[in-house]
C-alpha cells in the first residue's frame, strides 16, 4: 500500500493513497497483479483515497472496514474538518477503520472537467470516455481496491443517495466483497428507467414549491419580481436575448431556468431558509423591497451562483446513472421530456415553481463549464448500450444485510419506489420516516439508528473479535 501522506486533523488519524486502477474494465479482473499498471498512462486512471481513524486507533489494523460510497454522481469523497463535521463519521470510527475514495473522475482521482472534455477532437470519443465514468466502473475500482490494498478482507459499505445506487451494484457484481450495506436515501428503483423517476419527482418538485411559498409568503412577490426582470426565458431564449441578461460573477447569464434551478436543494434542511435568505438580499435600492426599477444586487447574483453550481460531472452523468445495459429506448432528455408535460414549471407562470434535482438541454449552452459537453451529451442522449449495473436475479438471492433508511418525504429518491425494490432483496431490512431529509446522514443519528439495528439482528456478527 503506498502512502503519499498521513497527518491528524482534530479528532481523527488520516492517510492518504492511491493506486492505478484501468480506464477500460472490459476483459479485466479486479485485484490481478496484471493491473499495475503505469499511474500516467493514457490507458489509466489514478483512484484516490482516504483511510481515517480515530487517533487511539491509528494504524489498528484489526479494525474492519467501513467504504464511504458518496452521493452524486460526480461528487468527490467528504474533506472532514473533525470528526462531527459529518455526522456519522464520529460514531463509525468508534468500529471501524473508514475508507473514503474519491470516485473515478472525482476530486483527486483523474479528475473530469471541460479541460478534460476539450482534450477530445470528436464528440463520439468523448461520450466513449464518459461511459467509463458510471457505476459499474466505479464499483471495480472498489473491488480492485479491496483486493490489492486490503487483503481481500470483506468489507461494510455505507452508501449516501448515489451511493446506494453504487451499493447495488456492488450487489450485484461482487457481492463476496462485502460484509453488510447500509443504504441511506439511496435505493434506486430496478428496472431502473429515468423517465420514470422525473415522472414522480417532478410532482414532489411543486409540492415543495408551495410548501415554501407557504412558509415565507412575501417571496411569492420577490421570486416574480427577479423572475420578471429575466424576461420570459424558455424557448424564447437566443443567444442575442442571452446578452441582455443578469451576468453572475462566473460569467453565465441569470435565465429563469436558471433561477428555477435554486430548488435543487429543497429536498435537504434547512434549505427553504437559504433559499428565503438568499431572495432577501435581491435588490438594491431603498430598503430592498422590489420595486419597478430596482436593481438586483450583486451579492444576490454571487449568492445564486454558489447555490446553483454543481461540479463538473454532476450533471452531465446526471441521467445515465439510470441505464443498465442495454435499454429499450434511449434516454434523450427525460427530465426536459416529463417538464413538457407539465407546463406550471413554465418560465412565464406565476407563482414561479422551482425544479429540483434535474437536468436539461439548456444548462449545456448557457454554462460555461458545460458547454464543452455538450456535443458529447447529444451522442450520449441517443446512445442504448451501457455496462450491466444491476443483476435482478443476484439481488433476489443476496445473502448480505442491507440495513436502508428510507426518507418518507425524499425529493429525490421516491420512497414508494425505493421500497418496492427492496421487496425484490434478500435479506433487506428497512427504516421509513419523515423525520429527516435526503441529507439525515450527515446529522448524527441516522447511522447510529442502522448501525444498532444491524448489530442487533447479529448481522455484524464475525466482524468484531
Amino acid at each position: 500500500m503506498t502512502l503519499l501522506h498521513e497527518y491528524y486533523v482534530p479528532g481523527l488519524h488520516i492517510e492518504e493513497h492511491s493506486i492505478a486502477v484501468p480506464l477500460d474494465w472490459s476483459g479485466k479482473t479486479p485485484g490481478l497483479p496484471v493491473l499495475a499498471v503505469a499511474k500516467r498512462s493514457v490507458d489509466s486512471l489514478a483512484l484516490f483515497y482516504r483511510v481515517l481513524s480515530a487517533p487511539e486507533h491509528a494504524h489498528d489494523a484489526d479494525l474492519p472496514l467501513l467504504i464511504y460510497l458518496q452521493g452524486g454522481p460526480g461528487g468527490a469523497g467528504p474533506r472532514p474538518l473533525s470528526p462531527s463535521s459529518d455526522g456519522w463519521i464520529a460514531e463509525a470510527i468508534k468500529h471501524f477503520r473508514v475508507v473514503l475514495p474519491d470516485q473515478r473522475g472525482t476530486g483527486r482521482s483523474s479528475h473530469v472537467n471541460a479541460q478534460v472534455m476539450a482534450r477530445f477532437e470528436r464528440p463520439e470519443d468523448q461520450a466513449a470516455y464518459l461511459k467509463h465514468f458510471l457505476a459499474d466502473s466505479i464499483v471495480r475500482d472498489f473491488e480492485h481496491l479491496r483486493r490489492a490494498e486490503f487483503d481481500a478482507a470483506p468489507w461494510v459499505t455505507l452508501g449516501q443517495s448515489y451511493g446506494g445506487f453504487l451499493t447495488l451494484t456492488y450487489l450485484s457484481l461482487f457481492p463476496q466483497g462485502l460484509a453488510a450495506s447500509f443504504t441511506c436515501g439511496g435505493i434506486p428503483h430496478v428496472p431502473a428507467d429515468a423517465r420514470e423517476v422525473y415522472e414522480h419527482t417532478f410532482p414532489r418538485m411543486a409540492a415543495k414549491t408551495r410548501q415554501y411559498y407557504e412558509r415565507y409568503p412575501q417571496d411569492r412577490t420577490r421570486v416574480a419580481a427577479v423572475a420578471d426582470r429575466l424576461g420570459r426565458g424558455g424557448d424564447a431564449i437566443t443567444q442575442s436575448t442571452l446578452s441582455t441578461l443578469p451576468v453572475l460573477p462566473n460569467g453565465d447569464p441569470l435565465s429563469v431556468e436558471q433561477l428555477q434551478t435554486l430548488g435543487g436543494s429543497f429536498g435537504m434542511k434547512p434549505s427553504f431558509e437559504r433559499v428565503h435568505w438568499i431572495f432577501d438580499s435581491a435588490f438594491l435600492d431603498g430598503d430592498g423591497e422590489p420595486g419597478d426599477e430596482s436593481a438586483l444586487s450583486s451579492e444576490f447574483l454571487a449568492a445564486v451562483e454558489s447555490a446553483t453550481a454543481s461540479n463538473p460531472l454532476y450533471w452531465p452523468l446526471q441521467e445515465f446513472i439510470y441505464a443498465n445495459g442495454e435499454l429499450n429506448r434511449p434516454i434523450d432528455w427525460a427530465a426536459q421530456q416529463v417538464r413538457d408535460e407539465h407546463p406550471e414549471f413554465g418560465t412565464e407562470q406565476r407563482p414561479l415553481l422551482f425544479t429540483g434535482e434535474a437536468m436539461f438541454p439548456w444548462m449545456f449552452e448557457q454554462e460555461r463549464v458545460l458547454r464543452p459537453f455538450r456535443a458529447a451529451m447529444d451522442v450520449l442522449m441517443g446512445d442504448t448500450h451501457f455496462g450491466t449495473i444491476y443483476d435482478t436475479e443476484q439481488l433476489a438471492r443476496n445473502e448480505v444485510p442491507l440495513q436502508s433508511a428510507v426518507y418518507f418525504d425524499d425529493m429525490y429518491v421516491d420512497s414508494g419506489l425505493q421500497l418496492d425494490t427492496l421487496s425484490r432483496i434478500g435479506r433487506s431490512h428497512y427504516w421509513v420516516t419523515n423525520e429527516f431529509e435526503h441529507d439525515g446522514l450527515h446529522g448524527d443519528t441516522v447511522f447510529l439508528r442502522l448501525y444498532g439495528e444491524a448489530l442487533d439482528r447479529g448481522d455484524l456478527a464475525g466482524l468484531f473479535v
